[in-house]
């Protein structure tokens, strides 16, 4: 249970860290920011929910051929 509260704390710093963070620092000139979108923070959870389900199914097949 515990690792599982570990998982949940990362992947909301993974979703909410992205927001935060600026992509360039303001200029005093008339210069546009880049934005980054939030598509790769997107893409990262998603993988990384992939592999925690990948890692959970692999534990309940090692417990059941055991």
């Amino acid at each position: 249970m515990q690792s599982k509260i570990f998982y949940l704390i990362i992947l909301l710093m993974m979703i909410c860290f992205p927001s935060i963070v600026n992509a360039q620092p303001d200029f005093t000139d008339d210069v546009s920011d880049a934005p980054i979108d939030g598509g790769l923070s997107i893409l990262i959870s998603a993988g990384a929910g992939y592999v925690y389900k990948k890692v959970v199914r692999r534990k309940t097949n090692k417990k059941a051929d055991s």
